[in-house]
């Protein structure tokens, strides 16, 4: 008989297999953190759109003309907007269609949100977010 070392039945070694998770797995994480800021900063301009709109509409509603519900509109919601990044363009629409003692204005507040400099797969390069508020007038003053 000859004698015949046993065959080592342990695992091979795993040198190197941290560096194989790192580059597999960093990609991924990665992409989650840019899809992460992407969904936050569409959030945040939605927030924004929100509190604008309604910013507008109360603004628009206590002037005087239709003419000048226009203008207060977008000056209030711009305000609220003011010169954070997430809105790249702001639309403000003021509906003066029943700017009569008793009736409403109607704000619809429109941003464009940028997502290209994410280079996230799956989010657009770009989106609107949209926001309506509507304000009573007050019954009891005059309108001209």
């Amino acid at each position: 008989m000859t004698n015949v070392p046993p065959r080592d039945t342990r695992p091979c070694s795993q040198k190197g297999s941290i560096s194989a998770e790192l580059v597999i797995l960093t990609p991924v994480v990665v992409v989650f953190v840019m899809l992460v800021l992407g969904l936050g900063r569409y959030e945040l301009a939605r927030q924004q759109v929100i509190g604008a709109a309604r910013a507008g509409a109360d603004a628009a509603a206590v002037v005087s003309s239709a003419n000048q519900a226009q203008r207060a509109a977008t000056d209030a919601a711009t305000q609220v907007v003011g010169s954070r990044h997430s809105c790249t363009r702001l639309e403000v629409v003021a509906d003066t269609g029943q700017f009569v003692p008793g009736g409403v204005v109607r704000v619809t507040v429109y941003c464009r949100v940028e997502f290209s400099d994410l280079t996230v797969p799956g989010l657009p390069g770009a989106t609107t977010v949209q926001a309506v508020q509507v304000a009573p007038i007050d019954p009891y003053r005059s309108v001209r």
